[in-house]
């Protein structure tokens, strides 16, 4: 194996690097030729479910475009079977699940994760990929509770989370016993990830935008502390990333987290004006990707110029790559990154 670029890791922790780091999220999978002719024969589930398959697909994108960090090919979704939750991704809609929780003893039903047994496939692909095959760090993630509560209780994606929220108003008990439950998943199920060789870790709360910060606060954020805080004691760098949630940001940067992921909505300047310190992640809008060379380029410029003024910055979309993107654009968009922060 070559030597290993930790310059994530280095940016993570707010120190200096020779180049600002790049990695996308969805780098793997659906904009890649070669990922859609796997999808052809297996579902996301069968790939996760066959370690040499998965870490191919994982270590794709880093050795086609020389990203600094590869992010773990699996789903929000893959832990949910083991605590009794049956779940399917259906082309074209997402993640569904036929019996949603409605009540108290819905809740109460679920069971814990043992990782080992429950999800072998994904701690092999880990050490698959980290004692043998990358020279990058290796990105674990997991959905945060808020997420994978609003799937839980919608049934499947949403676009106003009114189930969800009329849940929580309405049981507050079942609410606080669901995040709870949810809560002791992420954190034995980001420790497993951890100890089997992931250097980092992520946690999606891709929908919690969707809450005030008066409800997050008091809903959402003791258990988010509570994640952290635990996986704070495995010392890799934690990163949390969710859409259309600028109005948290400052709340997110409060928690234990090293890095604090942002969507194109919020530019790292106004963040920085907002009083976060810490290393932020981002932050372009993956819809530029579709737009001709010149307008990435400037886009691209702004970003690293204000992520430059200030050590830890991590380079990456406002969300994940678009199927429809150019491979070639990704790798000419890594290599410009790399240029154009080094001078």
């Amino acid at each position: 194996m070559k030597a290993m670029n930790d310059t994530l890791l280095r940016a993570a922790r707010g120190e200096d690097t020779e180049h600002t780091p790049v990695w996308f999220m969805r780098q793997a999978g659906r904009s890649q030729p070669e990922y859609r002719a796997i999808k052809e024969k297996y579902s996301l589930f069968e790939i996760t479910h066959q370690p040499e398959l998965c870490a191919y697909v994982t270590r794709l994108p880093v050795e086609q475009y020389d990203v600094d960090a590869a992010i773990l090919y699996k789903d929000i979704m893959s832990p949910l079977p083991s605590i009794g939750v049956d779940v399917e991704i259906k082309s074209g809609i997402g993640p569904v699940i036929d019996q949603p929780i409605r009540s108290l003893s819905d809740v109460e039903k679920l069971g814990e994760i043992h990782p080992e047994e429950d999800v072998p496939y994904v701690l092999d692909t880990i050490r698959l990929l980290t004692t043998e095959q990358l020279s990058v760090p290796l990105i674990g993630f997991a959905g945060a509770p808020f997420t994978m509560a609003s799937y839980m209780i919608e049934g499947g994606p949403s676009k106003n989370y009114n189930k969800t929220k009329a849940f929580m108003y309405e049981q507050p008990q079942s609410w606080f016993a669901l995040m709870d439950k949810l809560s002791d998943m992420t954190i034995t199920y980001g420790k497993s990830q951890i100890k089997a060789g992931a250097s980092a870790f992520q946690i999606f709360d891709s929908w919690v935008g969707a809450l005030n910060v008066q409800d997050y606060r008091y809903f959402i954020k003791p258990y988010m502390e509570r994640i952290f805080n635990e996986l704070k004691e495995t010392g890799v760098p934690l990163i949390l990333f969710g859409v259309g949630a600028s109005h948290l940001a400052r709340e997110w940067h409060d928690l234990p987290v090293d890095v604090v992921g942002l969507d194109w909505r919020l530019s790292i300047k106004e963040a920085r004006g907002m009083g976060l310190t810490k290393t932020l992640m981002g932050n372009l809008d993956p819809a530029i990707l579709l737009a001709p060379w010149e307008v990435i380029e400037e886009r691209t410029k702004a970003i690293l110029d204000q992520g430059m003024e200030l050590p830890g910055h991590i380079f990456n979309l406002g969300h994940g790559v678009f199927p429809q993107v150019n491979p070639d654009t990704l790798k000419r968009l890594a290599a410009f990154v790399h240029d154009y922060s080094s001078r």
